[in-house]
């Protein structure tokens, strides 16, 4: 895939909050790419709010939110996830975010395949955490998950540690070197999604 096509990248944060440190961080991480020369969907998954999982919820009928993430997924050969960290792990906003959009969609023709709009997804993993180690176990956690579902995880990560003091007052990161290893993470990501792809 040549720079003459932009790579079509989607940048989200496994939160909602309106102060969330994954979300600011996912729009330090939206302005990098879109700087490299990505085409850039910035999904709040606030936009697209899905019950908690249940598969007789689900044989009632699949929810209309739950088939338009499975497009936006899937359209996207590229994604950036930045995770937060709770209880040492990713949230579980994320975890049924997922499950809602692996699940085979029976009443949709195109969606009967759980795992189409994960296959062959170039998927990097960020992460933002007050902690000192920046939600790395988070990470550890959603990449095993994401390879389950046939996604390429980039072998770069990165967590921003201490977090709450990461950000300046527009929204930037405040330590060059935080900010290289979120671009070498962007960069890992643009590079396999243009050659996978392609």
């Amino acid at each position: 895939m040549s720079h003459s096509h932009p790579l079509p990248l989607l940048v989200f944060a496994g939160s909602t909050r309106s102060q969330s440190l994954n979300r600011r961080l996912a729009q330090v991480v939206a302005d990098l790419a879109e700087a490299a020369g990505a085409k850039v969907t910035r999904l709040e998954l606030a936009d697209h709010e899905l019950p908690l999982y249940n598969a007789d919820l689900e044989a009632r009928g699949t929810p209309e939110a739950a088939i338009r993430l499975k497009e936006i997924f899937h359209a996207h050969p590229a994604w950036i996830v930045c995770s937060p960290e709770y209880n040492g792990s990713y949230t579980g906003l994320l975890k049924n975010t997922i499950d809602w959009v692996s699940s085979p969609a029976k009443a949709h023709p195109e969606w009967t395949s759980g795992t189409k709009p994960f296959a062959g997804k170039v998927v990097g993993l960020l992460s933002a955490s007050p902690g000192a180690l920046g939600g790395l176990n988070s990470l550890s956690h959603l990449a095993p998950l994401l390879r389950r579902l046939q996604c390429w995880v980039a072998p770069n990560q990165f967590a921003v540690a201490k977090a709450n003091e990461a950000f300046d007052a527009d929204g930037r990161l405040v330590s060059e070197a935080a900010r290289q290893s979120v671009q070498a993470v962007v960069d890992q990501v643009l590079w396999a999604g243009r050659r996978l792809g392609a």
